[in-house]
């Protein structure tokens, strides 16, 4: 079966207005393996941030993660598998198995291997199995140089793996831009699927706790020094004072709705209907950031406004400046406590690439149940900010459309538009 679908004129060709949607999910995170334990435990508030055990901590500034505990590989995976990937790759393996499980998507599907691509993300991953390729060099000597290629291929690792294992060869690509790095991907397999695709794994995972990688991320001084997991990451609280570093992801099952319905996917989550990306301006020039201006474009190519959207799935940065500049994005896009905002990341910590495909995740079973689980931690919300933040419980929401957001380190702005099926 070809991978080009035909224009609504018969002749085969992109499908630039096609439909695409979400017919699977499959998410890793601390505080859940599994999209159903996922959600059930941003609901009930269950936070997966708690001291880092891979190694001793001692003397670094920053020991709190949001790390995952109970993933055993070799359930998941083949043995042979284990020894070449990395902890992340591990990750969207098996989040990908979930998904394509999910969405019904394995033999006797009608799906030819060339209709099926992949378009993931990472930013983070490697540093662990990079950090092993070093002590090789140490034990082995300067011939062994792998390790200098390890960082230039591996972003591209969890796309190949994931292509490989499941023996789709159509379109893929890998994309890098940390915490938007996400969206961004699913916003390209969107595309991938407009120009013809029937089928794309899409989403993120990631994860950097080892000692190299810890130490890469507190370096960045976003990272919080709080030692009581319920009060280390706050955004948009008076006390916000870095986020919490956090490991995992989700990957979903982006499809043509036309063709999801010829092979009878048993479960529509939601449409992809909308998405845009922007970059910061250079400091200095006294152009404001992107992110108003990517929520705008997304809204716009969803054919929306914002008095659409029920719910906003906040980046959430939780340090003063970047918080303050999110909360002014979204006061002038939809005015002073326009609309519910809600950053349940703050169960899980920053997932960097993996971060905004699992609020996308969510945000879809936000659609599904109406229902937007509350930030954790986050008291005391600025007046000036003009935000109406879900803190304490999960609100109850009549939604028929999610913005989520996202912005990666040194420019980068993502958005995303969800509607109901």
């Amino acid at each position: 079966m070809s991978a080009v679908r035909s224009v609504p004129d018969g002749t085969p060709g992109p499908r630039a207005a096609a439909r695409t949607v979400v017919t699977g999910l499959g998410v890793v995170t601390p505080n859940g393996l599994g999209t159903e334990a996922y959600w059930k435990a941003l609901l009930a508030g269950e936070s997966g941030i708690t001291p880092l055990s891979r190694f001793d901590t001692t003397g670094y500034p920053a020991t709190l993660a949001g790390e995952i505990r109970d993933f055993d590989a070799a359930e998941h995976l083949p043995s042979r598998l284990l020894p070449q990937t990395d902890v992340s790759t591990r990750y969207a393996l098996a989040a990908a198995d979930w998904a394509l499980a999910d969405a019904g998507v394995g033999p006797g599907s009608g799906l030819d291997d060339y209709d099926m691509g992949v378009v993931t993300s990472t930013a983070q991953g490697g540093f662990d199995f990079t950090h092993r390729e070093f002590r090789k060099l140490w034990a082995e000597g300067p011939e062994y140089v792998s390790v200098y290629e390890s960082f230039a291929w591996f972003y591209a690792v969890n796309t190949g793996q994931i292509s490989i294992r499941n023996g789709m060869r159509g379109p893929s690509a890998a994309l890098v831009g940390e915490q938007a790095g996400g969206l961004d991907a699913v916003g390209h397999a969107r595309r991938t699927v407009r120009l013809g695709t029937r089928l794309v794994l899409s989403g993120g995972v990631d994860s950097a706790f080892d000692p190299w990688g810890w130490s890469a991320q507190t370096a960045g001084g976003r990272v919080s020094a709080a030692r009581d997991p319920g009060r280390a990451y706050l955004p948009f609280d008076r006390e916000a004072a870095g986020h919490v570093p956090g490991e995992g992801g989700a990957i979903l099952v982006v499809e043509d709705a036309e063709s999801a319905r010829e092979r009878g996917a048993a479960t529509v989550y939601g449409e992809i209907a909308g998405y845009a990306a922007t970059f910061d301006p250079a400091p200095g020039t006294g152009r404001p950031p992107g992110l108003r201006r990517a929520a705008e474009l997304a809204l716009a190519d969803a054919g929306l406004t914002p008095a659409d959207i029920g719910v906003v799935y906040a980046d959430a940065a939780a340090l003063p400046a970047p918080d303050r500049a999110e909360a002014e994005a979204l006061r002038g896009l939809f005015g002073p406590r326009g609309v519910p905002v809600t950053a349940p990341k703050t169960l899980t910590g920053r997932m960097c690439a993996g971060g905004g495909p699992a609020d996308l995740a969510a945000a879809l079973l936000t659609l599904r149940d109406q229902v937007a689980p509350a930030t954790a931690g986050t008291r005391s919300v600025p007046d000036e900010y003009g935000l109406d933040l879900v803190v304490g419980e999960p609100r109850a929401v009549a939604v028929r459309a999610v913005l989520v957001l996202a912005r990666g380190r040194h420019g980068f702005n993502s958005a995303v538009v969800l509607t109901a099926p």
